[in-house]
């Protein structure tokens, strides 16, 4: 007998929002902040903030700046005030379909979690300029769990706050490999890569995963047949 699902950990940067491409901009401000430039530390900047998308923001930045933490702590800052102004200006939206696929898992029993590489901060930002605080049981950033993606601590942060009874009632979604991983390690039985954000299918092929799908609209029929 199929385990039935019981909650979706959705991430939210390329899953289910849109984003007009502010991510890759603030990223790049942050750099910016730090004087951090091609070919210091990193060749090509573009291809890095591709590859570690929905991943800690802050430990993305230690890990660029050598592990120095002061350093880091200044690009986050300068990271989250960048973005924020994206998100003021209107520069992120609703991906078409999410809110139909909150609505619909919800009215098939499944909970919902957003998971983000975002502070806590920037994530409420978000949730509140796209209206979405009903909509959704629960939204987690790394800060919440521990670590990031790709590991699995806020999927299982989510089970344990959720009461879900075995983490086999749980399904994953998310863009990139590090979604998938994270999706993997925390034992989920649904691994699922939509093809709306940063990493390719090519890309998402090469991560361990159970589903590709087309984009996060693809998801309540997968889970509630």
């Amino acid at each position: 007998m199929t385990t039935p699902i019981r909650l979706a950990a959705l991430d939210m940067a390329g899953t289910t929002v849109a984003d007009e491409g502010a991510v890759e901009e603030a990223f790049q401000a942050a750099l910016d902040a730090v004087g951090l430039v091609a070919g210091n530390l990193m060749d090509d900047p573009g291809a890095y903030i591709r590859r570690t998308m929905g991943q800690s923001k802050i430990t993305v930045f230690t890990e660029v700046l050598g592990g120095d933490r002061h350093r880091a702590e200044e690009a986050n800052a300068a990271f989250e005030a960048a973005f924020d102004r994206a998100v003021d200006r209107g520069e992120v939206a609703a991906l078409p379909g999410a809110e139909d696929v909150f609505a619909a898992l919800r009215a098939g029993g499944v909970r919902i979690c957003l998971t983000t590489g975002f502070s806590p901060a920037t994530r409420a930002r978000i949730i509140g300029a796209l209206g979405w605080e009903g909509m959704v049981d629960l939204a987690l950033s790394p800060a919440d769990a521990g670590r990031g993606r790709p590991w699995p601590d806020m999927i299982l942060t989510a089970v344990l706050r959720m009461r879900i009874d075995d983490v086999a009632e749980v399904a994953v979604a998310g863009d990139t490999t590090s979604d998938l991983i994270a999706g993997t390690r925390s034992g989920a039985s649904i691994v699922a890569g939509v093809l709306t954000g940063a990493h390719s299918a090519d890309e998402l092929a090469e991560a361990p995963h159970t589903h590709l799908l087309p984009s996060v609209r693809e998801l309540p029929a997968l889970i509630l047949g």
